[in-house]
């Protein structure tokens, strides 16, 4: 870890991986600083990934696939199941990774390029000068060390606090954190080729719980709910213990993973003087289904691109690294962020019963293929009523 760099990564997740990775790539120097003292540890993840969307990265592994996904299945709260079969689903479903392998595999490649990497180093301020972000101060080893630089590039995580001190309002109101616990479960009965959620507000209220199978008997069993919906008595492990407890009595817990999901819109700007915010700082989790490994990979890219293109030019304003801001909001991901973020806002507000109206009219629907979109504009048509309960988001899918 040098004195000086073109970027500095705060973060050694996919988004600082990959941003670190296209720096370096682009003639620029970097470093990436992890404050835990290992790679993808712990994780706090269902893990996963749409087969596309990991091929826009990175070649597939079976060091660090757990499991390949062929369908998919949605439980009402009535009970009722849909299945999605692998002809709908297509490439959309995907893997469940090891993202304790995947993570370090990705920074491997970054180190391997050429970039810096140190674990077990913080982030602890900013340095800033005339209200521009020009470093950081890293704790490591018991020493503070300043690190300066051009761009700083924020991949911290959900908690953001880097993004913080830099005079950013990273506020995320209660009722749009996801608290969220997993299970990693062994010797358990499940199918090993489908993903399963369960919606319903006596499984998980204005959230889910999913079962995502990691072999042939063992999978990450978790739970998100609305954070305002969480208390003593009825929090995330209270449901999921519950939930557990029925479905497999005999399966063995073998990893306990608490934490906490943003599906609140992304931050109203995500770029200051000298400074890029990406991933789940950033705030583009995926808010209908709380995914966001791609969205921190595609916004770890984009960061570095335009920090290398600024840097070039000798202008890291704010002014001219909002070209950043604007190209993932006018992206396909950043769309379907915002067009998501409308259809979370209005499912959370169902009751169970239309819950169960919905997806049962959607078990009808001989889908080509599966997508967020293509399933809601076919559920416009067979419930014509929700055009009207959709309102203003009904009218952008015609």
């Amino acid at each position: 870890m040098k004195n000086k760099y073109d970027v500095l990564i705060v973060g050694g997740g996919p988004a600082g991986a990959i941003a670190a990775k296209t720096a370096v790539e682009k003639g620029l120097s970097a470093c990436i600083v992890e404050k835990r003292q290992a790679i993808g540890a712990p994780v706090r993840c269902a893990e996963g990934i749409g087969k596309e969307a990991l091929l826009e990265f990175i070649e597939p592994d079976p060091r660090w696939i757990s499991a390949e996904m062929t369908g998919a299945t949605i439980v009402a709260p009535d009970g009722f199941v849909m299945k999605l079969s692998s002809e709908m689903a297509g490439s959309k479903v995907g893997y469940v990774l090891d993202r304790k392998f995947f993570d370090r595999e990705l920074v491997w490649r970054a180190a391997e390029a050429g970039a810096d990497v140190a674990v077990k180093a913080r982030a602890c301020a900013p340095i800033i000068e005339n209200g521009v972000v020009k470093g950081a101060k890293v704790e490591s080893g018991g020493k503070i060390t300043n690190i300066r630089t051009h761009v700083v590039i924020a991949a911290d995580g959900v908690e953001s606090k880097f993004s913080k001190w830099c005079g950013i309002d990273t506020t995320v109101p209660v009722r749009e954190i996801m608290s969220s616990v997993q299970y990693v479960m062994t010797d358990i009965e499940i199918d090993p080729t489908s993903t399963v959620f369960y919606l319903g507000n006596e499984v998980a209220p204005e959230g889910y719980l999913w079962v995502f199978p990691k072999g042939k008997r063992s999978a990450n069993v978790g739970i998100g709910i609305s954070g305002k919906k969480s208390g003593d008595g009825h929090r995330a492990k209270d449901y999921l213990d519950k939930f557990v407890k029925k479905t497999f009595p005999h399966g063995k817990v073998i990893e306990f993973i608490p934490g906490g999901v943003s599906v609140c819109r992304p931050l109203a700007c995500t770029v200051a003087d000298g400074l890029i915010i990406t991933g789940d700082a950033a705030r583009v989790v995926d808010p209908l289904t709380g995914g966001g490994i791609y969205n921190a990979m595609y916004t770890g890219r984009l960061a570095a691109e335009i920090a290398a293109d600024c840097i070039g030019r000798g202008d890291v304003s704010k002014k001219a690294l909002m070209a950043y801001d604007k190209a993932w909001r006018a992206s396909k991901m950043g769309k379907a962020i915002e067009r998501n973020y409308h259809i979370k806002e209005y499912l959370i507000k169902q009751p169970d019963t239309k819950l169960n109206e919905i997806i049962h009219s959607v078990s009808n629907i001989n889908l080509k293929e599966f997508s967020t979109l293509t399933l809601i504009k076919e559920i416009i048509k067979v419930n014509p009523k929700l055009m009207l309960e959709l309102g203003a988001l009904a009218a952008s899918l015609r």
